[in-house]
């Protein structure tokens, strides 16, 4: 698999021919016949796999090369048909529960401790002080006042009652539990008698319930409150707020289903909740509830869809990729699983391989990032993963994440258990400060310094789904089969596992992922014959090393990103697994055009960054040559303990009159991309260019597309320069279906946008394709422009030909042709008309 920005590829005839490296998703040259088309790694000799050049741990850099090789046709971004599923309903994994599994791990200790401390704390002072809290007390009748906030507020509280509960778990703290029960009372006080509840619709609209399905998000909240019923009932034996949950569910079904209102919700979150209350409370009207909301999505001959936005543009069982806004989607296939789980019904998992395909080669990012586009909250083309402007909400992390362990669960295969953790140690973690009481809503993976987490949004799910999430971190180190028990996340723990009728415990001992040294003692009550399953991360390409009570032995062959000790167990054996961690060169896709020319680094599951609080000059003047030497070294000192890569770049001092770059050597430092902003705003960069030719001199703004520097007088935050120079071709002026460059919210103004070339450059036509929202926004096409062009330090306009003239036509090429100028930029500047916006989907120039 070529991915967008990693890689999963099955190697011809099922298999690399190096068995202790399996075909999947990977960070690692798994063999060069996969190498990117050009690259200097790449061969068609699958004998050649068995000779990856190996890096020598901590000082030189290994070459990691990304690669595409599927077919022409995939090359041109159709999808081929994805191998057979893999994904067993009738055979799933359990995963060991959070309550079974208590953390003490180097990395997780300290961010267990700011969660319970801080983000807890955070997330309930924001809650009540915005007012989510009290709008219970008002619909209970036990306060005065109106609703305050969003239709959607009631899911922050509940999703930080679901964060309380798995915190309780690991640490029972009685004030905080009273505080939970005392919001439980509140909520409980606020359902009617007939099981609804929803603060918005009581207090503002009572008379619209359950009809604005596709925005309201009634069932997304009625979601939320289902599962922090199941999770605190879990972890505390209280009933309170499950039987809240069960009388709303009851009135949903009472609601919803043949011969009543046949409707799905246009944000999911229902149907993986509802199986959770199916779970808890073995009723199978909730099950099959679910189902129904799962049966119904999609289907135009029974209901008006929502679209692709929603998911709600083909049947569930039809759809073939991923489309729309990010985290529904994930949460919709959460739900399919879920319910194809507890059903049996394959039909249900046959095409998300082929969706899981889609994402982790054509859309994701190398962080798990997902969603590029500000303007849905989601997916747009393939290969569309700009970096400065990336979306990659962490909700979207967050519901990859699970996703993924889902996926896992079904399969037992590694592949799926890799993207999850790179989601989780890159994407997801990346959202929250390490003092835990600040967040980011969107990731990017570059910066010019104007990002900064913040302690709450007014749309605030990211900052109630991290409170969820990350105390919930031991549910994902643990699975149980028929055979015997897998390892999923390493993290120093103690597992409490039941397999068929023997208790086994498991301790684990780990600087993961700081070090791949990982250390299990196995206690079986009583002893006997079991498999224990180690995971061997598509990262790690290098052998591995396998003792069995202080004894090296054979590894067995990798399958599935797995190796199986099958033997019989007895109390104090102890298993010992060392997995190499050289730091490694990644490389993108060639079809992702912003990566094109540059190099990331990562080391175990870490992607990493520079930031400039390390560099005070800057990060984006540094380029980072191939044979650079690196070295990794832990810090203990610096973000609370982190490895960091270290080595030489050269920095851009400035270009000769010809466009040449002058460049200086200095040293470099790269931390974890997790960690970045915690000490101050400043630049960023994950992708280093490889040639000063792409760096950029201190003052430059803009975004580099190839050799192209793009920048304007304003772009809308979640809009992209890029789109500018991508190549894509719009189908019409009013194409959403594509990056956009927007000058929103600036009206009636005079605003431009240049390329800057990185030599002089002889051009003599330009073609312009603009955007207009008429009849879904306020961009228009401007009311005139003109082009300029840079003649020394001075402006000057072009001189058009006889019969050239500046046009504004929708929906097609505004070409002109003007007298040959050579120049190092050239602008177009543009009058919007009087209380409208603008913006350019592409702009070409000759």
């Amino acid at each position: 698999m070529c991915a967008s920005e990693n890689c999963w590829l099955p190697a011809a005839g099922g298999g690399c021919a190096n068995s202790a490296v399996r075909s999947c998703l990977c960070w690692s040259t798994l063999c060069p016949r996969y190498a990117l088309p050009g690259a200097s790694e790449h061969c068609s000799d699958p004998k050649h796999c068995a000779n990856l050049p190996m890096a020598l741990r901590g000082t030189v850099m290994q070459r990691f090369v990304i690669p595409f090789s599927l077919s022409a046709a995939a090359m041109l971004g159709s999808i081929q048909p994805a191998p057979a599923a893999e994904l067993d309903a009738t055979r799933p994994l359990q995963a060991v529960p959070f309550q079974d599994v208590t953390i003490d791990s180097p990395f997780w200790n300290p961010r267990l401790e700011a969660h319970a401390q801080s983000t807890v704390e955070a997330n309930l002072y924001q809650c009540e002080i915005t007012g989510r809290i009290q709008n219970f007390a008002v619909a209970a009748g036990k306060a005065e006042g109106k609703h305050q906030g969003f239709l959607f507020n009631d899911s922050d509280v509940y999703k930080v009652i679901e964060g309380i509960a798995y915190t309780l778990a690991g640490r029972r703290d009685k004030h905080l539990e009273k505080r939970a029960d005392e919001i439980i009372e509140l909520i409980e006080a606020a359902q009617h008698p007939d099981g609804y509840l929803n603060t918005y619709y009581t207090l503002v609209e009572p008379r619209a319930r359950w009809r604005n399905i596709a925005h309201g998000h009634e069932l997304y909240c009625a979601g939320h409150l289902i599962e922090a019923a199941v999770a605190y009932y879990q972890a505390t034996g209280k009933r309170r707020l499950l039987d809240v949950a069960c009388r709303l569910a009851d009135h949903i079904d009472a609601t919803f289903g043949p011969g009543k209102k046949v409707d799905t919700c246009g944000h999911e979150e229902i149907e993986l909740a509802l199986v959770k209350l199916y779970r808890a409370t073995q009723q199978p009207r909730y099950l099959e509830l679910a189902r129904f909301f799962l049966d119904v999505r999609g289907r135009a001959d029974l209901r008006p869809l929502f679209g692709e936005y929603a998911q709600d543009h083909l049947p569930v069982r039809e759809q073939t990729e991923v489309v729309g806004h990010a985290v529904r989607a994930m949460y919709l296939f959460c739900g399919m699983i879920d319910v194809a789980s507890a059903t049996s019904d394959q039909s249900l998992l046959a095409n998300l391989e082929r969706i899981w395909q889609d994402i982790t080669e054509r859309k994701m990012y190398v962080t798990g990032g997902i969603g590029s586009s500000g303007s849905n909250e989601g997916f747009t083309r393939p290969y569309d993963l700009p970096n400065d402007s990336a979306y990659a909400e962490t909700c979207a992390a967050i519901g990859l994440a699970l996703w993924n362990h889902r996926m896992f669960l079904l399969s037992g295969d590694g592949k799926y258990a890799d993207v999850l953790e790179r989601a989780v140690y890159n994407g997801l973690l990346s959202g929250v400060s390490l003092s835990g009481d600040r967040f980011f809503y969107t990731n990017p993976l570059a910066s010019r310094g104007q990002h900064e987490r913040v302690p709450w949004f007014a749309c605030a799910c990211c900052p109630s789904n991290v409170v969820r999430y990350v105390p919930s971190i031991g549910e994902r180190a643990y699975a149980v089969g028929r055979d015997g028990v897998w390892t999923v996340l390493y993290m120093g723990s103690t597992a409490r596992v039941q397999h068929r009728d023997r208790q086994i415990e498991l301790v684990q001992e780990t600087n993961y992922p700081w070090d791949g040294g990982i250390t299990l003692l196995v206690n079986p009550q009583p002893e006997g014959e079991f498999a224990l399953y180690l995971r061997i991360p598509a990262w790690c390409d290098e052998p591995f090393h396998l003792a069995v009570n202080g004894e090296r032995i054979e590894p067995p062959p990798v399958e599935r990103g797995y190796v199986a000790l099958r033997r019989h167990w007895k109390s104090g054996d102890v298993v010992r697994l060392d997995l190499p961690m050289p730091v490694r060169r990644v490389y993108a896709d060639p079809q992702v055009r912003a990566n094109v020319g540059r190099v990331a680094l990562a080391r175990g599951p870490i992607v990493y960054c520079l930031e400039q609080a390390d560099h005070p000059e800057g990060v984006r003047r540094l380029a980072l040559p191939r044979d650079a030497a690196l070295e990794a070294v832990y810090e203990a000192e610096l973000l609370q303990g982190v490895v960091v890569i270290r080595g030489e770049a050269v920095a851009l001092t400035g270009r000769s009159d010809e466009g040449e770059p002058q460049v200086e050597a200095v040293p470099f430092q790269a931390i974890p991309y997790c960690t970045w902003a915690n000490r101050g705003r400043g630049e960023m960069v994950v992708w280093l260019p490889e040639s000063p030719e792409l760096a950029e001199l201190p003052g430059e703004t803009g975004i580099r597309v190839g050799e192209l520097l793009v920048h304007g007088s304003h772009c809308n935050p979640t809009d992209t320069l890029e789109a500018l120079a991508d190549g894509v071709l719009p189908a019409s002026s009013a194409d959403h279906g594509l990056p956009r460059m927007t000058w929103w919210d600036h009206r009636g103004t005079r605003e431009w946008v240049a390329y800057r070339f990185a030599r002089p450059r002889t051009v003599s036509k330009c073609a312009v394709y603009w955007f207009d929202d008429t009849g879904r926004g306020a961009c228009r096409i401007p009311r005139s422009w003109r082009l300029l062009w840079k003649d020394g330090d001075a402006w000057r306009p072009v001189e058009l030909k006889p019969d050239a003239a500046y046009g504004t036509a929708a929906d097609q090429f505004n070409a002109v042709e003007f007298k040959p100028v050579t120049t190092r930029e050239l602008r177009l500047e543009v009058e919007l008309q009087p209380e409208y916006s603008g913006g350019i989907l592409e702009w070409q120039v000759e």
